[in-house]
């Protein structure tokens, strides 16, 4: 108590100016405790920022991390929805395909996410909230240590007056010495706690290379964690093209003509060529066939299969049998022959680089 009363009294003769005060810090030091606080700010919110990118829980291993991965649960979802179609499906072997993925996927974030929390996240939190702080709190007990050491200075030379002494002669006596003493040690303390307070602000300014390295770390894990993401993606990509090539049933209105010719292998469309068929059978006892314009898409079960393409099998009695009338098949020839007029059409009027429709 008493010394902290002495440290009151001191600081406040200090401030109205009727006592001597030390600097605690040389000018470059107190350049550097400045920075301390800067840095110690941008650490601590950058901390903060980041910790927020995360996607899985921080501080947990990768299995418990996985769990909650929203990569992870699209994954889960794709692959059951795949059960539920099978693999005899188109689509359920492109939910099965885009799963697999999505949980490598999953799996390379996770393994980014614990790299970028071990090397820049942990450090960070280190740098803004215990090696600044603890430079800072030591900044703090040098202040009082210099407080000390104002007040001893204070009350020795108080004694001194008091004893009625020359300015030029050292106070003599049990109690001058036991000041001059408590002042003595005062003083070295102070200087102890100055060096290391200084080495340690030194040390830090030395450091700045290493915190800087933490961001270019950041930037190297995540271009890492990019790479090969896209490397992943790219492996699937032609599976995924080549079941979809490989699947008998595609459709032939709305795609170029000669997409669909290189598909189907033939040199006529297969609407153009499955409508004339059918009709040549069974519908030219009808009259007016082409008579009424064509709809703007196909219907009815006629429509449908053609819409399938040519691996659907073809069969004039299954559709006959089941009312699909001749102007219905009129309608999907004139539908097919026009949109390739109009094709035409514009190819000559000078719309070039579009690929012809079926």
């Amino acid at each position: 108590m008493k010394k902290q009363f002495n440290r009151m009294r001191q600081l406040a003769n200090q401030t109205v100016g009727r006592a001597e005060k030390t600097e605690v810090l040389s000018e470059d030091l107190l350049q550097v405790e400045k920075r301390l606080e800067l840095v110690k700010q941008v650490s601590h919110s950058t901390h903060k920022k980041l910790t927020a990118c995360l996607q899985g829980q921080q501080g947990v291993d990768a299995d418990k991390r996985s769990k909650k991965l929203p990569l992870t649960t699209l994954a889960q979802c794709l692959m059951e929805g795949s059960a539920v179609l099978g693999d005899d499906s188109l689509l359920g072997k492109m939910l099965r395909l885009c799963g697999e993925a999505e949980d490598k996927l999953a799996q390379e974030l996770i393994h980014f996410e614990l790299q970028v929390e071990r090397d820049v996240i942990e450090p960070l939190f280190v740098l803004a909230e215990v090696e600044i702080p603890n430079i800072q709190k030591q900044r703090k007990h040098l202040a009082k240590l210099v407080l000390d050491m104002d007040s001893s200075r204070t009350r020795w030379q108080q004694s001194a007056k008091s004893s009625g002494l020359a300015s030029n002669l050292q106070p003599s006596g049990a109690k001058a010495d036991a000041l001059r003493e408590e002042m003595e040690e005062a003083a070295n303390r102070v200087e102890i706690c100055r060096d290391q307070l200084s080495a340690d602000m030194y040390n830090f300014v030395a450091k700045e290379v290493d915190y800087a390295n933490y961001f270019q770390t950041l930037i190297e894990v995540q271009a890492e964690y990019h790479r090969k993401s896209l490397a992943l993606l790219q492996n699937v990509l032609p599976q995924i093209k080549a079941q979809q090539e490989a699947w008998m049933e595609k459709p032939s209105f709305g795609k170029p003509l000669e997409e669909h010719l290189a598909v189907s292998g033939r040199e006529i469309a297969f609407p153009v060529e499955a409508c004339v068929t059918m009709l040549l059978e069974c519908g030219m006892q009808e009259e007016g066939l082409f008579r009424v314009a064509p709809p703007a898409c196909p219907g009815g079960l006629g429509g449908c299969c053609l819409a399938q393409g040519a691996g659907v099998l073809w069969r004039p009695a299954r559709l006959a049998g089941r009312g699909c009338p001749g102007r219905v098949l009129a309608g999907s020839a004139q539908f097919s022959s026009l949109s390739r007029s109009l094709w035409m059409a514009a190819r000559l009027s000078g719309a070039s680089g579009h690929s012809s429709p079926v």
